[in-house]
């Protein structure tokens, strides 16, 4: 009996340390999209959420973002970073070229840089329109 109880009891320790192996490498960050984020505030009543999944073992990101209100139609949308809240960056992850309807999903490989950026919440999404080509709404991501 006890040799049974050992081998039940070590399966489900293997199991669970599989199962934290597997969800160690998916991380997922949000960002609410507003015009009073952008840098610099525009006066846009749009706004937005964005979902992301980082993958650090596939080096997989994946996203959904949604938005309404906006002056115009979406005609590109990103990752940006590294940049902390209130600093402007480069484009890391594009998202597509418009005009882009919501929701936005896709996936793309990031490279080591970029996922590190955006797991320490360096990064941000940014949506921009014919009348905000700097971007209309964006929002920093965050876990």
């Amino acid at each position: 009996m006890t040799k049974v109880i050992r081998i039940a009891v070590g399966s489900l320790i293997a199991a669970g340390l599989a199962f934290s192996s597997a969800s160690a490498a998916e991380h997922k960050m949000k960002a609410t999209l507003s015009s009073a984020s952008e840098v610099p505030a525009n006066a846009s009543t749009g706004k937005g959420m964005a979902e992301i999944t980082v993958n650090d073992t596939t080096k997989e990101v994946s996203w959904k973002v949604t938005f309404e209100g906006l002056t115009g139609d979406a005609v590109a949308a990103h990752i940006h970073g590294p940049a902390a809240a209130g600093a402007n960056a480069g484009v890391m992850v594009n998202f597509g070229m418009g005009p882009l309807k919501s929701p936005i999903e896709g996936k793309a490989t990031a490279t080591d840089e970029q996922i590190a950026a955006i797991m320490a919440g360096n990064a941000y999404v940014n949506i921009h329109t014919p009348t905000n080509k700097g971007g209309e709404i964006r929002g920093q991501l965050a876990k």
